[in-house]
């Protein structure tokens, strides 16, 4: 749904259920504008994510507002949030943030090991295990958002220069990612092969189910689970996850933060920032379980 759109039914909710006044409306759209004002990019209620919480309060922290001002937005941010979970309109956000600064809860990031066995879960051999295995070497390689991977068309894959356009959001600016020749392999292989052979095989989204339509976020996001339990991943796995592995794995080898933005698709550069907080945790781990060792 419409991100705008969305926002006007809720604000009707707010009116003809909830019989809020019209100043605690107006507050709520003024909030609800700033959010959206913050991260053009978001143009559909399929581009929120839980973590959007954080991000939007790290964007208001670096902008100096007053603790309780960004408590406020918050607030109405996650109440928005709670309206389009119970709507079905994304998956649901965390409990309600009481502080307005960085959580000490930090993106979950798998170990390159831990991402491996993940992508090693699905059968290639049937058309369900080459789609998914396709749709996660890809979203991993490119550190792409759910939503982008779902939308992914044909004519935005570049196999010659090994290139991925993601066009994300209506009028949102697009971008340019490289893609490794390993996962544009697994891309190749599904699109040339069980693809198609699918009903669906003229749609312009690549990533398809059997009944040949583009295949659902909230499949995509079961199908993770279930690849995580089977790869005896012992984690909060989303995937989320793979986007925020994406990020981190990249500063652990040394690329620079702006890059990351870029390729991450961040407005804000505090945004990418939460990443080099869990690759330094990451290596300060790895070093204590070294001491320990010695």
């Amino acid at each position: 749904m419409n991100l705008n759109e969305a926002i006007a039914k809720y604000l009707r909710v707010l009116a003809v259920e909830k019989g809020l006044s019209e100043d605690t409306i107006d507050s709520y759209r003024s909030d609800l504008a700033l959010f959206c004002r913050t991260f053009p990019e978001k143009q559909d209620t399929e581009d929120c994510y839980a973590y959007d919480l954080t991000e939007f309060a790290i964007a208001q922290d670096n902008a100096s507002m007053a603790a309780s001002t960004v408590a406020r937005r918050l607030s109405a941010l996650y109440r928005f949030f709670r309206f389009l979970s119970d709507e079905g309109l994304m998956e649901a956000p965390p409990d309600h943030p009481s502080r307005p600064k960085l959580p000490k809860r930090l993106p979950v990031a798998l170990s390159f090991e831990e991402v491996e066995a993940l992508l090693d879960q699905p059968d290639t051999d049937n058309e369900s295990g080459a789609r998914d295995k396709a749709m996660l070497e890809t979203m991993y390689a490119c550190g792409l958002r759910v939503s982008e991977l779902v939308s992914l068309r044909l004519s935005d894959v570049n196999a010659k220069a090994r290139i991925v356009l993601i066009r994300h959001g209506k009028g949102a600016k697009q971008r340019s990612i490289p893609i490794s020749s390993f996962a544009l392999e697994y891309l190749q292989d599904y699109i040339q092969g069980f693809r198609a052979e699918n009903p669906g095989k003229k749609s312009a989204e690549i990533f398809l189910n059997r009944q040949g339509t583009p295949v659902s976020r909230m499949y995509f996001w079961r199908q993770v689970k279930k690849y995580a339990e089977m790869a005896g991943i012992d984690k909060d796995v989303s995937p989320h996850t793979l986007r925020h592995c994406f990020a981190t794995h990249l500063l652990e080898q040394g690329a620079e933060l702006r890059v990351v933005q870029e390729m991450l698709g961040h407005t804000h550069l505090s945004t990418t920032q939460i990443y080099t907080h869990v690759s330094s945790r990451r290596i300060a781990e790895a070093y204590e379980a070294y001491a320990k060792r010695k």
